[in-house]
């Protein structure tokens, strides 16, 4: 007897009524998923467009949201790119038009929520191929706690679910639709095709840590907007290779035993690594510190007397600490983490603080970032969040990672006789940006910037740990633009759905000064350090158990006795923060 594989296919943005989607998604399958003999593909497709006839975007209303999607989406901290905007098509401009617009209108996504979930139910698919903004009409149906209906959740819990061509990580849609977290379906498996080629505002997904989860590179390259193409990403090799030849021999004689293979949890141990990066041979003369090389050997001389074993310590100095240096070594940090995961980043060099522009072209917020061996200012040697959010704002929650930083972004200069600051001050031309004209004083002033979620928390310390003193600086490790909830939303959010309320992960992130503060080095007899890594060191060593929260206070106090005014400050979740140290065991 023949067995029937349903496959229910979702579109992506477009008009699709005229029905020549269907065929060529049929047949790009047909030739890449080849079956044994005693099985067929049956094809369903699920046509939506109906749900958005009634929207009617203007022009301008689409050309803001592409600017919307692809400014949040950009991996540049330094300005537009000028070219996806400028040269944008009407396809990639109503793509993001009904993107934006579904986002913000909850009755829009009950009516899709309701549509997908009845069809589901109602078609049983063995798999769910969703396209574009089809993956996140279908992700927010799987995720809403509508879809743990028994018809609706038996159906799922077989299915293997294929997104691809997806906005889903794209920071506009995480903010806005899933609270900066993708969180966990209950599929048998989810498959995330990712093209790093793809300019319709996609994004990769990475480290959530989830065993149904598996992100799937298919690079092609096609002039246009054809690298957003379906049919290409589901007859790509890669596609081939990890979803179609996987799923048929699932459908062989030992189908029951491979499942359940596959959707076992995997029993690891808890990892321990650690990446430690110090720069103190800048290739500028005058940027350049003593004690940073110094301050790496400290933290894992520390980390190993706390059981951290030597082979899971990767350290990154000088002029191989690079942008692109720093942010391989990060990737392996991070890479495949797991519950109980013990991971520590450290950096000892210096940090800055620039203005950057917004979507309207116009610069609205600062930017923190590390400055690496190579950093000119421009965005493709810059350390900010943008560029490692991706890597750490879906971590499992049950995952510690640890950012250490022993720099300030406050901007210095090193003065003769004093100790030296670990910071630099943006050139004339990229400090223009924050300053305006006054004509009534005659002078040069600071602009105004708008705060990033003013509404964010009444805690003005809180705050400013998040945003920085004005409440307008996206700062490292803190995923502020996947974080888009007032206070009181939040509220409200956590009494209905206390897991969805804690939104993007939050490392414990300690700092060796406040925001306006300078981190400054330290001469031990003929040794330099850091002045706060030297104080730290010290006291991880003298004390066995120690929280998190009390080491930042010791910290604080020893470094006030030697005469430095920096203040070192934490952030984190309250329960980690106050919990003990676990390389200080």
């Amino acid at each position: 007897m023949v067995k029937q594989i349903k496959i229910l296919c979702v579109h992506g943005l477009g008009n699709h009524t005229d029905g020549t989607w269907e065929g060529r998604w049929e047949i790009a399958v047909r030739q890449a998923f080849h079956l044994p003999e005693d099985h067929e593909l049956k094809f369903e497709f699920l046509n939506y467009d109906h749900i958005f006839l009634d929207v009617d975007l203007s022009f301008f209303e689409t050309m803001e949201a592409a600017v919307k999607l692809g400014w949040s989406g950009l991996t540049s901290v330094f300005r537009p790119k000028r070219g996806l905007l400028s040269g944008i098509t009407d396809r990639i401009r109503w793509t993001a038009g009904y993107v934006v617009a579904w986002c913000a209108d909850d009755d829009f996504k009950k009516r899709s929520r309701e549509f997908i979930l009845s069809e589901v139910a109602d078609k049983k698919p063995d798999i769910i191929l969703a396209h574009s903004l089809g993956s996140l009409l279908t992700y927010d149906a799987f995720a809403h706690k509508d879809a743990e209906a028994d018809a609706i959740r038996k159906v799922l819990r077989k299915a293997v679910y294929v997104t691809f061509g997806s906005q889903l990580n794209n920071p506009f849609v995480l903010k806005n639709l899933t609270n900066g977290r993708i969180g966990e379906l209950g599929v048998e498996f989810w498959h995330h095709l990712f093209n790093r080629h793809d300019d319709v505002f996609t994004r990769p997904i990475v480290n959530t840590g989830a065993n149904n989860f598996r992100q799937t590179l298919t690079p092609f390259d096609i002039e246009g907007i054809a690298d957003h193409d379906a049919t290409e990403y589901l007859g790509h090799q890669q596609t081939v290779a990890d979803v179609w030849m996987p799923y048929a021999a699932l459908l062989g004689a030992n189908r029951r035993t491979v499942k359940s293979v596959r959707g076992m949890t995997r029993k690891r141990q808890k990892v321990q690594k650690a990446l430690l990066v110090g720069i103190n041979d800048y290739p500028n003369e005058g940027d350049r510190l003593d004690g940073c090389v110094n301050d790496v050997f400290t933290m894992s001389e520390v980390l190993q007397r706390g059981g951290m074993p030597a082979s899971s310590i990767r350290t990154c100095l000088d002029s191989r600490a690079t942008a692109k240096g720093i942010l391989e070594r990060m990737a392996w940090l991070l890479d495949d983490p797991g519950p109980g995961d013990e991971l520590v980043f450290y950096y000892s060099g210096h940090g800055a603080r620039y203005p950057e522009y917004g979507p309207d072209g116009e610069p609205d917020r600062y930017v923190e970032t590390l400055v690496p061996w190579d950093f000119d200012w421009s965005e493709e040697t810059s350390i900010a969040d943008r560029q490692i959010y991706d890597l750490y704002s879906q971590l499992p929650y049950d995952c510690r990672l640890v950012m250490i930083f022993d720099c300030c972004n406050s901007g210095g200069i090193h003065k003769n006789g004093k100790p030296a600051i670990k910071g630099i001050t943006p050139p004339d031309d990229i400090r223009h940006r924050e300053l305006k004209w006054d004509m009534k004083t005659n002078t040069w002033v600071q602009r105004s910037f708008t705060r990033i979620n003013k509404d964010f928390t009444s805690n003005t310390e809180i705050a400013g740990k998040y945003f920085g003193p004005q409440g307008a600086t996206e700062r490292i490790g803190r995923a502020s633009m996947i974080r888009g909830l007032t206070e009181k939303q939040y509220d409200a959010l956590k009494k209905k759905d206390v897991e969805a309320a804690e939104g993007a992960y939050l490392p414990v992130i300690i700092e060796a000064c406040r925001a306006e503060q300078y981190s400054y080095e330290y001469r031990h007899g003929v040794t330099s350090h850091g002045a706060f890594t030297f104080n730290i060191a010290k006291i991880l060593r003298e004390r066995k158990r120690i929280s998190f929260e009390d080491l930042v206070v010791e910290t604080r106090k020893e470094l006030a006795d030697l005469g430095f005014d920096q203040e070192p400050s934490i952030l984190g979740p309250s329960e980690i923060v106050k919990s003990h140290v676990p390389f200080a065991d």
